[in-house]
């Protein structure tokens, strides 16, 4: 600059006030997990700058809804959670054929705490119920029935003369309001009033069926069937915000974010889970895109701020690798019957049959057995018994002999599982 003039130095008065109020954060705290997602603490207060220096104010000098959280997600690494398991029961039978269970944990190996079972959801995990023989039973004597069922037997009610008292009582059974029968068709007519179809059947045969309630409106809460559409979860009332997809079996469902307004650092969050899936995240949401796999998809958002959340476009289409049996099952409710064997009578592999049960997310779900009949000989030559899984929890029940059991749902998924 040798050739080119100096200026000269000269002072310039400039704005001297005071800065507007704004949020401080401090972290003043480490994370709460040394694994997986725990929270941690940091300090916020409202200050201003004045001349330089950093001046303290009151709280309600700052705005209110821009105040950041006091605590925040966080995670350190990844956990490695397991699968641990009980004992097994003893035989379910003195003589012949049972069962034996035993309970499935979820395990945190640093701590060997149990922990909730969606941590493990996606592991394998073993057999939870297994076949046993307590050796031959006695011959009964002359004139005698057979023990039947150890855990509950029930005596079957008398026959039904006609189609219509038998839904009428199926449903009854459930407290049902007379108008959410359904009507009776001339096939449904001969098949519960002892028909020719009957007697095609096989000898082993159970009938069920389920329910669900409802008490909320929106677009939280719902189940969509449709084979595309849009779903807008922006500016919902609540702060956690659920809503689920539903397709036949055969399909799976692809979503696109087209539009996300969730603030990540606030800890807003939107989580997708399928039967073979789990993917949360927020940040560089728009336009990702996200696979189900099978035929379902639950959406899960959670936020804070009112007017965020994300838009979402959901497509269906045939699936790419099979993930059913030919002989299972996918219902949606809100009520239905459920009936086994679904097996064609030629089928000569040992398949277990399953139902899905998936109804919108602000339901839950029951399921009575309405009447069981196992033929002369199942109870003696096969282990006949009933999973009935609730996906939500992981956690599974078993029944089986003639027992007629009442079984409710945490959450808005359940599988059935039907063993020879």
């Amino acid at each position: 600059c040798h050739p080119v003039p100096k200026p000269e130095s000269r002072m310039e008065v400039c704005d001297l006030s005071p800065c507007p109020p704004r949020w401080k954060v401090t972290p003043s705290g480490p994370c709460s997990s040394s694994c997986g997602l725990g929270l941690a603490v940091q300090l916020v207060t409202c200050v201003q700058i004045h001349q330089g220096k950093e001046i303290l104010l009151e709280e309600r000098l700052c705005p209110v809804a821009e105040k950041p959280l006091t605590s925040v997600p966080c995670v350190i690494r990844m956990c490695s959670y397991e699968w641990s398991f009980s004992e097994w029961t003893e035989c379910s039978t003195s003589c012949g054929n049972g069962i034996q269970t035993r309970q499935d944990f979820c395990l945190n190996p640093l701590t060997r705490k149990h922990v909730n079972p969606i941590f493990c959801r996606h592991f394998p995990k073993a057999i939870v119920v297994r076949g046993c023989s307590a050796g031959p039973c006695p011959e009964p004597a002359l004139g005698t029935g057979s023990h039947g069922a150890e855990l509950q037997t029930v005596t079957p009610a008398a026959h039904l003369t006609t189609a219509a008292t038998a839904k009428e009582a199926r449903y009854k059974a459930l407290d049902l309001p007379v108008s959410a029968v359904p009507a009776v068709t001339q096939e449904q007519t001969k098949e519960t009033s002892g028909g020719e179809e009957d007697t095609t059947k096989s000898s082993a045969s159970f009938w069920m069926c389920f329910s669900s309630v409802s008490s909320c409106t929106g677009v939280c809460g719902n189940l969509f069937l449709n084979a595309t559409g849009v779903i807008n979860m922006t500016g919902v009332e609540s702060s956690e915000c659920t809503v689920a997809i539903g397709r036949p079996l055969g399909e799976e469902i692809t979503v696109s974010v087209l539009e996300s307004s969730l603030n990540c650092s606030a800890g807003e969050v939107v989580l997708f889970s399928g039967r073979m899936m789990w993917r949360t995240g927020c940040r560089k949401l728009a336009l990702s895109l996200i696979n189900s796999r099978t035929n379902t998809l639950i959406v899960k958002q959670r936020v804070l701020l009112p007017g965020n959340g994300v838009i979402l476009q959901y497509n269906s289409r045939t699936a790419t690798k099979k993930y059913y049996q030919d002989c299972d099952k996918q219902l949606f409710g809100p009520q239905g019957e459920i009936e086994n064997p679904v097996q064609l009578l030629d089928q000569r592999e040992e398949v277990v049959c399953r139902t899905f049960i998936n109804v919108a997310p602000r339901h839950r779900i029951a399921i009575r057995a309405l009447s069981t009949d196992l033929g002369n000989e199942s109870n003696h030559t096969h282990f006949n018994y009933i999973l009935v899984r609730d996906v939500s929890t992981m956690k599974t029940m078993v029944f089986h002999g003639k027992q007629q059991f009442f079984w409710q749902s945490t959450g808005s998924q359940a599988e059935i599982e039907f063993h020879e």
